[in-house]
């Protein structure tokens, strides 16, 4: 885990990534210049972080929105919630624990553990405590 690449700006775990390996994170150089992004300019999420004046997506309503990353997929409005109601710091020691237990991130491409739920509050749980709900 790169825990100092943090959370992104949408709640994605850019410090479990391993899809891009020359990312910076999301909030490199103040999340205004990414040239080393290839997905800077249509980032829908970032565009409004940007626009709102945010630090993140978890500083405004996750579990309501339905922009960018957050229409059809659920993991990064599930963090980003999970971010808002916890924090951060708690997010990340989260994420560690389940890492070490593990809960992959990215098993094929970009599709792990965490992506195998349709219910918000039910992956919120999973994060919190690295058990799947029977």
């Amino acid at each position: 885990m790169k825990r100092e690449l943090g959370i992104a700006r949408c709640g994605l775990a850019c410090c479990l990534c391993s899809e891009n390996v020359t990312c910076k994170g999301c909030k490199r150089d103040g999340f205004l210049e990414l040239s080393w992004c290839r997905d800077a300019e249509w980032c829908e999420n970032r565009k409004c972080v940007i626009e709102k004046g945010l630090r993140g997506c978890y500083e405004c309503e996750p579990a309501e929105c339905r922009k960018g990353l957050y229409a059809d997929k659920i993991k990064a409005r599930a963090f980003a919630e999970f971010a808002r109601r916890y924090g951060i710091p708690h997010l990340l020691d989260c994420l560690e624990r389940n890492k070490q237990a593990g809960i992959v991130y990215h098993r094929e491409g970009i599709i792990g553990d965490y992506d195998d739920f349709d219910n918000l509050e039910a992956l919120i749980r999973f994060i919190r405590t690295g058990r799947r709900d029977t």
